[in-house]
């Protein structure tokens, strides 16, 4: 029939089927056509193993649950001969024999924007603080690569951290990476909440990794308090499956990173890397790794360095990062410890000794290193806190003697200008939470101790060093170390 020979109704006819025939055809090209339904086969502990599936490595599946229950996500952490290993980011209620899955075929990603600045997420990046769901921004991986290497800019401008004896004694460079290591109920939260809201930072972002329930609403009323504007927790508790707990802390380094980019200075706070292991270790055992050392699998020490390179400078803005390590038995070497030391730019020890004594922030500084103390203080303070070493290390060399009266006076300048000045160290090294001192009063009241413990060697007591510390360092050599002369020779 040729078209002068239809009627209206037969034209309208052909229009409307071939409008029909468009929307099929964009349909089908718009179709995953290659996407396979797999079947649950099997679940034993954490793992679900479903076969007939098609997905990659990380990708993000649903596990259809049964009898009204919604669906499970699950990422796909391996594969075992022909089967695929899932692991719930959930609770796995509504799992049964032949439950059907299916590939998302993308990875976990979160939403990230302006908008989290003052909200408190789960590992997920869902809220948990009865405010509706942050919508702008746009969906970010949680897996990223670090920067470039050969293009991250020195490190050569100190970060406040509100503490005097870490500004003082071990200072932070911004874009630094620096380990918190202690052992339970020393203080670790404590100093990451004076840090909080004492830097000078322009965002503050929190992972709390493994964390008890308890403390999370402590931490953020008592410890983080006003900071929380300025600040975004991510929240992942001990109850929370394993593979949420490692996602919680790819969240927060991804949020860190999205400010970071926007050329601001982020201070990154995770609490802690130990659990963050912990949870790779329970998902490398459930696939079936070997344990190698003290039952951690090989996972483990390959996901550290991919954590924690991802915090540091960049081209635009800088990541500063504050890993703290839940030792065992307060064991400072052991594997968790000793892989993280080697990997970040120094270490802050807390002990418990300190913290038995009520000496709080319960900082051990003869323990305690920062790599980059050179780049980011004047070299007066880096002498100045070489000879509060100097004098705190010569006191705990005799301090066994000072303790029972066996030392008698006059027998080590040194030692005599440790017992003077003691008080007056720990009221340096002393802090309240509330307690908030700049950098450079911190830098000061260094070099005045630095003077009277040159007044008390009886070398070179110049009332004029701690207002002009510069003849302290005359003559340091290009490139090292500087001399401690004149009032700070020891």
């Amino acid at each position: 029939m040729s078209p002068e020979d239809q009627t209206p109704e037969a034209a309208v006819v052909c229009e409307d089927v071939g409008e029909t025939l468009a929307y099929i055809g964009n349909v089908l090209r718009a179709s995953d056509l290659s996407r396979r339904h797999g079947r649950v086969s099997d679940l034993i502990g954490l793992v679900v193993e479903a076969t007939g599936l098609q997905a990659e490595v990380g990708e993000i599946c649903m596990v259809n649950g049964d009898r009204g229950h919604p669906p499970v996500p699950a990422e796909v952490v391996g594969f075992r001969g022909q089967r695929t290993l899932l692991m719930p980011l959930g609770e796995m209620h509504g799992i049964g024999p032949a439950t059907t899955t299916r590939a998302t075929g993308t990875p976990f990603r979160i939403r990230v924007g302006d908008d989290l600045l003052g909200r408190v997420i789960d590992g997920l990046g869902r809220p948990i603080d009865g405010m509706p769901r942050a919508t702008a921004g746009k969906p970010r991986s949680a897996n990223a690569s670090p920067p470039d290497p050969l293009e991250r800019p020195r490190i050569d401008t100190r970060v406040d951290l509100g503490v005097r004896a870490l500004d003082a004694l071990v200072p932070c460079g911004r874009g630094q990476r620096l380990g918190i290591f202690a052992g339970s109920g020393v203080g670790k939260s404590s100093l990451l909440g004076m840090i909080a809201r004492s830097t000078t930072a322009d965002v503050n972002v929190i992972a709390l990794v493994g964390e008890r329930g308890r403390e999370v609403k402590e931490f953020i009323e008592r410890d983080l308090g006003d900071a929380i504007a300025h600040s975004v927790v991510v929240v992942a508790t001990s109850d929370q499956p394993a593979l949420v707990r490692i996602k919680a802390a790819f969240t927060a380094t991804a949020i860190a990173e999205h400010f970071r980019d926007q050329g601001k200075d982020v201070m990154l706070m995770m609490d802690s890397v130990t659990r963050f292991a912990m949870a790779q270790r329970e998902v490398g055992l459930a696939i079936g790794e070997p344990p190698a050392t003290r039952g951690y699998t090989p996972s483990v020490f390959a996901q550290l360095p991919r954590l924690l390179e991802r915090s540091g400078t960049a081209q635009a803005g800088s990541i500063t990062g504050l890993y703290t390590v839940l030792v065992d038995g307060d064991d400072m070497n052991e594997p968790i410890a000793d892989a993280v030391r080697s990997i970040l730019d120094g270490h802050i020890v807390l002990t418990r000794e300190l913290a038995h004594a009520s000496h709080y922030p319960a900082i051990d500084v003869l323990q305690s290193v920062s790599r980059l103390v050179g780049e980011v203080v004047s070299p007066q303070v880096r002498a100045a806190g070489q000879a509060v070493r100097h004098l705190m290390a010569a006191y705990k060399e005799k301090e066994d003697l000072i303790a029972i009266g066996a030392y008698q006076t006059g027998t080590d300048p040194t030692v005599d200008a440790a017992v003077a000045l003691r008080p007056q160290i720990d009221r340096f090294l002393r802090q309240r939470v509330d307690d908030a001192t700049s950098a450079a009063q911190a830098d000061q009241q260094l070099l005045d101790i630095a003077a009277q413990i040159g007044e008390h060697t009886g070398v070179g007591s110049d009332p004029q060093f701690a207002a002009d510390p510069i003849p302290a360092v005359a003559g340091a050599p290009d490139g090292g170390d500087p001399a401690i002369p004149g009032p700070l020779s020891l």
